[in-house]
């Protein structure tokens, strides 16, 4: 069990800024710290750095980009904001909200620039509550590239990452001071690093099953679709350490799962006019709200089981998603010529699915609104031969956490900053509030690499002041 401890033990090591956690946000962080001339240590749990960033899509929110001036898309950090708060129905802390939108942009073309991670703009489709195209990835669309080209770049800049280095305790002094950490090796060895700053990157607490229960009692049994690493250590940590903390119910879920496999579909296969049935061939749901707040959906579905069912033009945008490409080769996605047999393949009763598809295709000839409030104008038609994929509702990760300043200063119960902690990506509050709904596609990796750039910078720099 992570704890705190008010003692200052001899350290063999020490490093002016110590960050924990090897995601987005912690190399994010190491190389906007390293970029002001510290040293860096990262400590990362695992053998190689993954978390919950690899799990991902890959693809940052990001506003005013060249990317996106070059595509014709009409955005700004003001508007990025206003879709924010809008998806969460102004519950985040609207200076929090300009911070991130406005870093967004700045932050992922310095990592074009500085360190040669080659983004695109992702056009052809929208994600739920955004009012732009402004969803930027690599060429795989995959996270795992994201946080393998972060980790090359941080090895390049000569960024110390330790593997198979989990922290188990933070040293602290009584007026609230971390002055180093202890961890635990793989071989059962343990070792003391001392820091002059410390960044929390190491997520929110989506493994922590008790916490889970207490704080979105909703999810306690669903399928959770993160890094297992992520226990909560830093919330416990800052609480121990008399932090403030926010909107701890607030998550990610995501409503399209591929079962048995456990990959991810993209929600563009409902963007595009999609639709999700259950065991009885009939939707529930206005499936375009969003796919976090989808998830309670498909779980409370017979079986926790839904059908998400498409057609092979939208198969051809999803397919730029390697996750998509990864689901086709292992045979969860499904092909039929026409209803009766997607539903003799899917096991779903004939007649009611050749309905349900019917009714949707005549919505959308008239533009028509459903009866769960989902508007089908302007949406095109699905045309045979059709694709589905049996999925399942998931918990990603958590959105609440520990409230952090402009400079990702965590904050204490006193409204001041803690003396030298910083915090970032899933540790830090982010700005979903405190619901799956109020989650707008991407705010996770834009906490991650936003948060990750402000604390790295004033690590550094609170480091040199010493």
């Amino acid at each position: 069990m992570s704890v705190v401890r008010f003692e200052t033990p001899d350290y063999e090591v020490e490093a002016p800024v110590l960050v924990v956690g090897a995601g987005a946000a912690g190399l994010v962080a190491a190389l906007a710290a390293r970029a002001k001339g510290a040293e860096i240590v990262v400590l990362e749990r695992d053998p190689l750095p993954r978390g919950s960033t690899a799990l991902s899509a890959g693809l940052i929110p990001a506003a005013g980009t060249r990317w996106q001036t070059a595509a014709g898309a009409q955005d700004s950090p003001e508007l990025f904001a206003a879709d924010i708060l809008a998806k969460a129905e102004n519950e985040p802390d609207p200076a929090a909200v300009k911070r991130l939108a406005a870093l967004s942009g700045p932050v992922i073309e310095w990592l074009a620039d500085a360190h040669g991670l080659d983004f695109s703009l992702v056009d052809d489709f929208r994600y739920p509550g955004h009012s732009a195209y402004r969803m930027h990835g690599l060429p795989s669309r995959s996270g795992e590239e994201l946080v393998d080209r972060l980790r090359q770049a941080a090895e390049a800049a000569d960024v110390a990452i330790l593997t198979g280095a989990h922290v188990t305790a933070l040293f602290a002094t009584p007026d609230r001071r971390v002055t180093g950490v202890e961890i635990a090796r793989p071989d059962g060895s343990r070792e003391r690093i001392g820091c002059g700053a410390l960044i929390l990157a190491c997520n929110g607490y989506g493994g922590n099953k008790e916490l889970v229960a207490q704080h979105i009692p909703q999810m306690r049994d669903a399928l959770y679709f993160g890094h297992p690493g992520n226990q909560g250590d830093a919330v416990l940590w800052g609480e121990a350490l008399g932090a403030r903390t926010r909107h701890l119910g607030g998550h990610q879920g995501h409503g399209s799962v591929a079962h048995p496999h456990g990959i991810l579909i993209t929600w563009a296969t409902i963007m595009e006019g999609g639709v999700q049935v259950n065991a009885e061939g009939r939707r529930f749901a206005d499936e375009s709200q969003g796919y976090s707040e989808a998830a309670a959906g498909v779980i409370a579905q017979p079986d926790a089981i839904a059908f998400t069912i498409f057609d092979a033009r939208i198969a051809g945008i999803a397919r730029q998603f390697e996750d998509f490409r990864q689901a086709e080769a292992q045979g969860a996605v499904i092909e039929a010529a026409d209803a009766t047999t997607l539903a003799e393949r899917l096991g779903l009763p004939a007649d009611a699915l050749a309905h349900t598809l019917d009714e949707v295709e005549r919505l959308k000839a008239q533009g028509g609104t459903d009866t769960f409030g989902r508007s089908f104008s302007g949406v095109k038609p699905l045309v045979p031969p059709y694709r589905a994929v049996r999925v399942t509702g998931a918990l990603f990760h958590t959105q609440g956490g520990l409230v952090v300043d402009d400079d990702a200063r965590v904050v204490g119960e006193d409204g001041g900053p803690l003396p030298n902690m910083f915090a970032a990506g899933g540790a830090a509050c982010g700005v979903s509030g405190s619901k799956a709904s109020g989650y707008l596609s991407g705010n996770g990796l834009l906490s991650a690499v936003a948060w990750g750039y402000a604390a790295g910078g004033a690590a550094a720099d609170d480091a040199a002041s010493r």
